[in-house]
Order: structure tokens, then sequence, then C-alpha cells
């Protein structure tokens, strides 16, 4: 029989551990995709406290238990429930997931994250602040948002903007999957390393001295890794920064539209998926993003604009759609681009009664 010890470690939704110089947080929901929970968001702050105190580790390293992925986002259906019965725990989660995510962005010690498998949402906020970002052959990168009556948040449009070219745009309101070379070419990942090198990699990391800098990690990791397989975003980059360019929804479909070519077919039946109000409103915080300084803003901007995701219509009919009753025929309010109104838009840009991040922002403090 399991010892109790054991058994408790098997319940843990976050393990927490040293290994070496290494801290170890592994997310352990793979039944669930390691979807993140509000108990994780805190068990992964209170582990980077500790982590940041302690002289005898060099690095954090987060890795997801299961082979199927890191993170595939928050546990959307507590938020789906929480929502409905008007309780504070989506915007608990939120406040405290959104913090989190700034605060790896800060992070003092080399913050290694292994996206192997699914990483998306939530789990895209857990990896892509990070200082050292390891894809596989196995990662499928996404922000879906658009396909839930949601916009893509935990600072997408901070990262989704940081690139001189149209591809965050695409990222951002297609939620179409990047693998590991597109999700370099986007500036979400660094390095590339095949899956059954991993354990030896996470080996390596181990036994470095405590003191390491950054660039003996970094000399570690390039030490196992590959070039990736070739993606399919750069044959299409051209393409994508001129009918991305636009500031409304409807000029990109009319320049998809006339474009006509497969990819420009294919992409207006994937848009024709979303729901027109989350398209409208992912793409206004991409283009406010792009003129934002610091991470912080965009995070603050889009916590605000949850507010309107739990008074809103789409997102509780586009969970129902793809989670509850998993028919994948959402009706969108209001159904038609045409139909969505500015003050539709304008909901989802009121500024919150309780900011994340006022003194900072205030004070100027780096993103």
């Amino acid at each position: 029989m399991p010892s109790t010890s054991e058994t408790r470690a098997a319940e843990a939704e976050t393990l927490v551990e040293r290994q070496g110089a290494l801290g170890r947080i592994r997310l352990n929901r793979p039944k669930a995709l390691n979807s993140l929970t509000l108990r994780m968001v805190r068990d992964i702050e209170a582990a980077l406290d500790n982590f940041e105190r302690d002289p005898f580790i060099a690095a954090v390293l987060v890795t997801g238990e299961g082979e199927r992925g890191l993170c595939a986002g928050g546990d959307i259906r507590a938020i789906y429930d929480g929502g409905k019965a008007g309780s504070d725990a989506p915007t608990t989660f939120w406040r405290e997931e959104y913090t989190l995510n700034a605060r790896i962005g800060r992070y003092p010690k080399p913050y290694i994250v292994i996206m192997d498998g699914i990483v998306m949402g939530g789990g895209v906020g857990i990896s892509v602040y990070g200082s050292h970002r390891v894809v596989t052959e196995r990662t499928r990168f996404a922000m879906p948002e658009t396909g839930i009556g949601f916009f893509p948040d935990v600072g997408a449009s901070w990262f989704l903007t940081r690139q001189a070219n149209e591809l965050g745009t695409y990222v951002g309101l297609t939620g179409e999957p990047l693998g590991a070379a597109d999700a370099i070419l986007v500036g979400l990942a660094d390095v590339f390393v095949r899956s059954e090198r991993l354990d030896a990699l996470i080996a390596a990391l181990a036994s470095l001295p405590a003191d390491s800098p950054g660039e003996e990690i970094s000399t570690t990791i390039a030490g196992f890794s590959d070039a990736p397989p070739a993606g399919v975003l750069e044959p299409q980059q051209q393409i994508i920064d001129r009918l991305f360019a636009f500031d409304t929804i409807a000029a990109i479909l009319a320049a998809l539209r006339a474009d006509g070519s497969p990819f420009a077919e294919r992409l207006l039946t994937v848009f024709s998926a979303k729901s027109p109000l989350s398209l409208t409103v992912t793409l206004r915080l991409l283009r406010l993003g792009r003129k934002t300084k610091r991470l912080e803003e965009c995070l603050e901007r889009e916590f605000s604009a949850t507010a309107a995701v739990l008074r809103s219509h789409d997102f509780y009919e586009g969970v129902r759609a793809a989670v509850i009753d998993k028919d994948r025929n959402p009706k969108w309010l209001p159904p038609r681009l045409a139909d969505v109104s500015a003050a539709d838009v304008d909901a989802y840009f009121q500024s919150s009664a309780h900011p994340l991040f006022a003194d900072k922002i205030k004070e100027g403090s780096p993103a």
C-alpha cells in the first residue's frame, strides 16, 4: 500500500521540491491537463517566495506532470460555475493569477519552463515571462479564448504586441495552435529540445552549482538544444503582416476575402466560429497593448475587462458549447460582426474599482 506521504503527494495539485540546485514546481493535475486552480496559483507564489530566499537554489524549473501538456489554462469550468453563481471566486482567481504573471516577469533568479505538450491560456501566463523557455516537438501553444467568448488574457496584449510584425495579432485573434518553431518565431519561446532529452537536461541543470549565473544556465540548455522542425508561419509571414495590419475586424475580414488564397480562405472559416464581440474586444486590447510601456498596464486593462466577461452572454455560451455540452455550436450575441456596437465593446474598457498594480504603475516600476 502507498504511504501517507505518497498519497498526499498524489493528491497535491502542485508538487514543490528541491533537486540539486533547482527549485522544482510540478503542476500535478494531469487528468485535467494541469489546468490552473486558485490553490495552484497560491502554491506557485509560495514556492517562488521560498526559492528566492534560498541561497542554495540557482534557478526555478516549472514542468507539468503527465505526457499531454504543461498546462491547458485556467480551470474554465470553475470560472464558469463561479460566474453563474455570482461568486467572487473568478475575480479572486484572475487577480492572483495576473499578479503571479507579473511577478514571474520580474523574478530575480532564472525561471526555466519546459513547454512540452499543450500550453494554453493560463499555461502561457506561467511560461512566457520566464527567462528560459524550452519547447519540444510536442509543444502546442495557443491562446484560443476568442472561441469561448473571452479574450486572450494573462498579459497577451503585452506579449503578443512586442513584435515588429502582425504575428501576435494573428495568434490572438485566430487562436490557432503553434508548434515549437512558430512559438520561437513569434518570440514566445527560446530554444527547442527534443522530448527524449528532457530528463538529461533537467539532471544537468540540477547538478550546476548554486551560484551559477544565468549565462551558465543558458549554455547548459543550449547544449541540449537543436533546430526545431519547420513551422508554418514563416512562409506566411508576409501575407499575415499584410492582412492583419488593420485596426478593425471588418477590415481584416475584407482583406482576407479579397486575398482569396487557400491560407486566407481557411482563416475565414476559422474566424466564422469565433465570437464577433470577443474578436472586436481582442483587437482593441492588442492595439492598445502595442502602445503600452509596461506589462502591468496591460494586465491591469485585461483585469478590468474580466468584469464585463462575467456579465456577458458569450462567455457562458462559449464555455457551454466547448466544455459542458460540447456541441461546438455556440450561439453568439450579437451573432454578426456588424451588430457589435460601440457600447458592447466599451463595456470591457471600464476601469476597475480595485486595480491590481495602481501603485506600481503610478511609480513607473519596470515591467
